[in-house]
């Protein structure tokens, strides 16, 4: 028994050695994405606020939207950090919701976005995802530990469409990044709609961004967003967000709590349900503005 023990043990330090390799490795790559989003966004410089003649251009929804986000003379985000925690659906049914905490980066000249989530399968064992827009590329990335690559797909203009779409639907966490400085043109939808476009990278995505009578975005939708089937497939699939919970951070009103949803045949599919626990900026080169999210 105490041979036993001993081996037990041995296996027990060399999962843990293999755990921290892979997490040192996950923390380095993550660090590299970062440090290009962060050397493009320097490199192109900061945006311009929005003057009195593009709001006069804006469909009437987006232009209300934006006096109640922005404070008057509002500096242009050049670079955010988000912390967020929630849930993640692997896979349909009652039991397929895991834990997550994240870090996401943004950059919105050039627009771009990395999320670095920890999804909690069992305890000691996580499955890390890096999802992203870098450099006008997207990828994502799934592994566990670190170690096992358990999904990959990079590079293709599908998935450069996704993420550049997922990126204007976040933009609402750094509203700075959806005006037409930032490269954003809208369409009028109807009285409480409207489409932004933009394109990045050789990449073009749309939205249809949907606003309640405070003027706030209340939901995103797209007619067709590429969902990952496995194996390398992609299907075009209507998709939505959801945004609640606005609050004031650093002067600018941003909501605090969303979910994201496939629209299938059978009805909606929520798989991302989450809220903000912490917001940094930097706006015009000045040191980031930290502060936790509250409830």
């Amino acid at each position: 028994m105490k041979k036993i023990g001993v081996a037990l043990g041995a296996l027990a330090t060399g999962a843990g050695t293999v755990a921290g390799i892979g997490a040192w490795r996950w923390r380095s790559a993550t660090a590299a994405l970062v440090g290009r989003l962060r050397a493009a966004a320097q490199a192109e410089g900061i945006q311009g606020g929005l003057t009195a003649r593009e709001r006069d251009e804006l469909p009437g929804p987006v232009a209300r939207y934006f006096r109640a986000v922005l404070p008057d003379g509002a500096s242009p985000i050049r670079y955010a950090k988000l912390e967020q925690r929630g849930e993640f659906l692997l896979r349909p049914g009652p039991n397929g919701w895991r834990r997550f905490h994240a870090v996401e980066h943004f950059t919105a000249r050039p627009p771009g976005f990395l999320w670095d989530a920890r999804i909690r399968m069992a305890p000691g064992l996580d499955v890390m995802v890096r999802d992203g827009f870098v450099e006008g590329r997207g990828m994502t990335l799934g592994s566990m530990l670190g170690i096992w690559r358990v999904a990959s797909a990079e590079g293709t203009p599908e998935i450069a469409a996704g993420a550049l779409q997922r990126y204007l639907a976040e933009a609402v966490w750094l509203p700075t990044a959806l005006l037409p400085s930032a490269g954003v043109t809208w369409r009028p939808l109807d009285g409480a709609g409207a489409r932004a476009t933009l394109t990045a990278g050789g990449a073009a995505a749309s939205l249809d961004f949907h606003f309640g009578p405070d003027g706030l975005v209340e939901r995103v939708y797209a007619a067709a967003r590429e969902r990952d089937l496995g194996g390398g497939r992609t299907v075009p699939t209507p998709w939505q967000g959801r945004f609640s919970r606005y609050a004031r951070r650093a002067g600018l009103r941003i909501p605090l709590a969303g979910e994201a949803e496939w629209i299938l045949p059978e009805g909606p599919r929520p798989y991302w349900k989450g809220e903000i626990t912490g917001v940094a900026y930097e706006q015009d080169g000045r040191a980031a503005v930290a502060q936790p999210a509250g409830r």
